[in-house]
Parts: structure tokens; C-alpha cells; sequence
């Protein structure tokens, strides 16, 4: 895999919107993609060749973070990309004095958090109409 480049944003980035436009809105129907949480968020985008190809946001919690909003380009799944973002946003959190991380997950995108040492916390809940669920990990 080619090298990713990895940018820091302290507004919402073109970039990360149209990604999570593509995967959120036009792939899984969701509604209300964006909210007044990316106006105090760090986005992070990750860049191949200068292509964004993946994105997440952070959020400051009550002494923790929120790590949410992960996409991948659909041309650049199936290729570690997820796991990287993950990895640059726990690098960030952790420069920024964070010690746990919160993940507000799809239920069927929780086994890819586990596998990065997430652990489910509390019940399954809905987001419009699909079934999520938080994640924990101490860092």
C-alpha cells in the first residue's frame, strides 16, 4: 500500500466531507451525516498520491475522546486505510494527553474496532434506525 499522508484540520475539511458524503448519505442512506459536533471536532483526513481516501473526526469529552465519523473511499476499502486513520487519530489523542477513547460504532463495524483493542461497552442503541453501539479502549 502506498504511502498515506495524514493531515490534521481544525474545521471540517472539503475533503473529509466529500468522503463521508460518498459513504454515509449515498452508500448507507443516512440522513444526518453532519452536525454542529464537526464545528468543535479535529478531522483527520488521509491522503494517497494527494486523493483523500479516508477520514475521522475527534471530538474532547469530559477528560476523554470520541473518535467517529470513520470512512474509507469505497475504491480504497479492503486495504488497511481504516486501520491507519484509526491509528493517526490515537497518535493525535494520545499527544493531546488523551488516556480513553470512545467509539460510537455501527454494530457491524464493531468487530473491525475490536480487532484495534476496542472493547464494547453498555447497550446496542439506534442511530436513524441502524443498530450501534460504544466502544472503549485505553491508551
Amino acid at each position: 500500500m502506498k504511502a498515506l499522508d495524514i493531515r490534521i484540520f481544525d474545521t471540517l475539511p472539503d475533503d473529509s466531507r466529500r468522503i463521508r458524503t460518498e459513504v454515509f448519505v449515498d452508500e448507507q442512506g443516512f440522513r444526518e451525516e453532519f452536525d454542529t459536533d464537526d464545528n468543535i471536532a479535529t478531522h483527520i483526513v488521509g491522503y494517497i498520491n494527494g486523493n483523500p481516501v479516508a477520514t475521522c473526526r475527534i471530538l474532547p469529552k469530559k477528560g476523554c475522546f470520541t473518535i467517529g465519523r470513520v470512512a474509507v473511499a469505497k475504491s480504497f476499502r479492503n486495504n488497511g486505510l481504516g486501520s491507519r486513520i484509526i491509528i493517526a487519530a490515537e497518535e493525535h489523542i494520545s499527544k493531546c494527553g488523551g488516556g480513553i477513547i470512545y467509539i460510537h460504532s455501527q454494530l457491524q463495524a464493531a468487530p473491525f474496532y475490536e480487532k484495534l483493542g476496542y472493547k464494547p461497552t453498555g447497550e446496542t442503541d439506534f442511530e436513524e434506525g441502524c443498530p450501534h453501539c460504544m466502544l472503549t479502549k485505553h491508551i
